[in-house]
């Protein structure tokens, strides 16, 4: 679905990156209709947060699964099976070719979509020259943007600034998700390549991911409404 056909409280993805199920389903009750649309990672996963997968999908919101699953294609077919059964919208692998591969066969007769993850937004260019890579960000990006399409990958994860080239490479093909969001103002943490709400949208963006500044907002409900308002301005 093109991006100007995705309604701006759609685009809007709060990562419940919480320590339990009890505090995320406290969250998701206290940010009610404001959002509908939520990311469950490592740490909610790991705390006994994928059952909420499903709970959440019954409940008619859409969750992005961000288990950024790697491991031989076998393996990750598999797993991408199991977690289409939860009813997951999204759900992220590396985007390593035998890894993305896996998904596609993994995800086949399911409405999951699979999205690769391209470069961490925490990793700049010294970072992945520290871990033996050649290529910069960028040049690793693109590649892997390349790949992905080919394999038949229906999304990517990718940071706001590489948003604008990849979506010159992929077209509207593809969609594309960018955590490293940050309202103006707002601290940027660990991430290194962030934008705000209006600049990622501007730069091709179709899906938004922000935690912190939704969940450490003094009220939740209106900072993810003021981010869904900025969406749908740029939108326009």
């Amino acid at each position: 679905m093109p991006a100007l056909d995705i309604p701006g409280r759609d685009r809007l993805i709060v990562a419940l990156d919480l320590p339990s199920v009890a505090a995320a389903e406290a969250m998701v009750a206290r940010l009610g209709d404001s959002v509908t649309f939520y990311k469950i990672g490592y740490q909610l996963a790991y705390a006994g947060g994928l059952p909420l997968v499903r709970q959440l999908s019954s409940a008619g919101k859409k969750v992005f699964a961000d288990l950024k699953l790697h491991d031989i294609g076998n393996t990750v077919a598999r797993g991408v099976e199991s977690v289409a059964a939860l009813g997951a919208t999204f759900l992220t692998v590396h985007a390593y070719p035998q890894t993305m591969k896996g998904a596609v066969e993994g995800r086949a007769g399911s409405g999951l979509k699979i999205l690769a993850v391209t470069v961490l937004t925490s990793y700049d260019d010294g970072d992945l020259h520290a871990a033996g890579y050649r290529l910069g960000v960028s040049d690793l990006v693109e590649a892997r943007a390349q790949q992905a399409q080919e394999i038949g990958i229906d999304g990517l994860v990718c940071s706001p600034e590489e948003a604008a080239s990849l979506r010159r490479t992929v077209g509207g093909r593809m969609s594309l998700v960018t955590p490293g969001v940050r309202p103006a103002g707002a601290a940027a943490g660990d991430q290194k390549r962030i934008m705000t709400p209006a600049r990622a949208v501007a730069a091709g963006a179709d899906y938004l991911v922000v935690g912190r500044p939704v969940l450490e907002a003094s009220d939740p409900k209106a900072a993810a409404q003021a981010i869904v308002a900025e969406i749908a301005q740029a939108s326009a």
